[in-house]
Parts: C-alpha cells; sequence; structure tokens
C-alpha cells in the first residue's frame, strides 16, 4: 500500500503538468490490480467535454514519461459525469445538485442516499432527499458521487425517449 502511494504521489505531478500544458484539467490518477494485471488509470477532462482525441493525444505524451514505472496497463479516460466528488472544485460544482451518498456504515437501516448537496466540508456532508435533510460526518461517507441529470432524454411528456440503433430491431425481428 505504501509503495503504491509513492507511485502516485510521484506520476500525479507529472499527470497535472502534462494536462495543464494540453490545455486539459487533471482529475486522478490510481493504480488498481485486476485479474488481467496492474492498471495506471490516469482521469483528465476538458471544458465542455472530453473528445476521444484528447484522450489519445495525452495518452502518446504521458506513456513515455510514465513507462519507467511498474504496471501492465496504462488507461486514460474522463471521470464520467457520475464522477466522484473529492476535490473543492469539484464540491463547488456538486453544491446544489443531485448526488448519492454511500456510507461505510448502515444510518437509519440504509447506505445509500441521494439528494441535493447541501454541504460537503473536511467535517460533514449534507444532502437534503424528499425534503429531509440528513447530515452525515465525512469519517462516515465511503463515496459522494455526481448523479447525472438524463431529463434531455425525456419527450415532451417528460417520458424516456426510446432510442434505437439504425433499424436494427427491425433485423432481429426477421
Amino acid at each position: 500500500m505504501a509503495r503504491k502511494q509513492s507511485l502516485i504521489s510521484t506520476i500525479q505531478p507529472v499527470c497535472e503538468k502534462l494536462a495543464a500544458d494540453m490545455g486539459l484539467s487533471f482529475y486522478d490518477v490510481s493504480l488498481d490490480r485486476e485479474p488481467a494485471g496492474l492498471y495506471l488509470r490516469i482521469y483528465i477532462d476538458a471544458e465542455g467535454g472530453l473528445s476521444l482525441d484528447q484522450c489519445e493525444a495525452y495518452h502518446r505524451a504521458i506513456q513515455p514519461k510514465v513507462e519507467r514505472y511498474e504496471y501492465d496497463f496504462l488507461e486514460v479516460c474522463s471521470p464520467g459525469i457520475d464522477r466522484p466528488v473529492k476535490t473543492e472544485k469539484d464540491i463547488e460544482r456538486a453544491l446544489g445538485t443531485t448526488v448519492s451518498v454511500h456510507l461505510f456504515k448502515a444510518q437509519d437501516g440504509r447506505k445509500d442516499f441521494e439528494g441535493t448537496l447541501l454541504k460537503m466540508d473536511g467535517e460533514t456532508v449534507a444532502v437534503s432527499e424528499n425534503g429531509q435533510e440528513f447530515a452525515f460526518p465525512r469519517a462516515q461517507v465511503s463515496l459522494v458521487k455526481m448523479v447525472p441529470d438524463l431529463s434531455a432524454l425525456d419527450d415532451e411528456n417528460g417520458d424516456a425517449v426510446e432510442i434505437l440503433d439504425a433499424g436494427l430491431s427491425d433485423q432481429a425481428n426477421e
């Protein structure tokens, strides 16, 4: 564990600098052991969203800078629209929006809460769920994630729009 943290703390400044030089935002870096091997994952973002071309360009630029470290696979990706809320910038963006809060141990018989983020600091995470406020000590919270607003996918009646894949459903019926 200490070796993993040491490696991450060594790689992170390199990743941050390159992202800034390329006009991107660095989000996070992780080193994850999976059955296939050790994954070095670098999460970056861009104003207005990250394109595949930006991911590829960053991957090509960062690979020579991290190749001397021990890992099996390098992944460069976006943190996603349901990204974890970690940094001060994330908290500012998430205040007043819907988040999901996962606790280490159940409180009121539940470990998962979803509501409007009211407060998040070093001491407390507070959300309003269906008009009821819940406040949790930060040490009891394992994860706070953004909940994406998918209302743009609803039609004018508020019903979810069914997205068909270019007529593939017709082919399946033949």
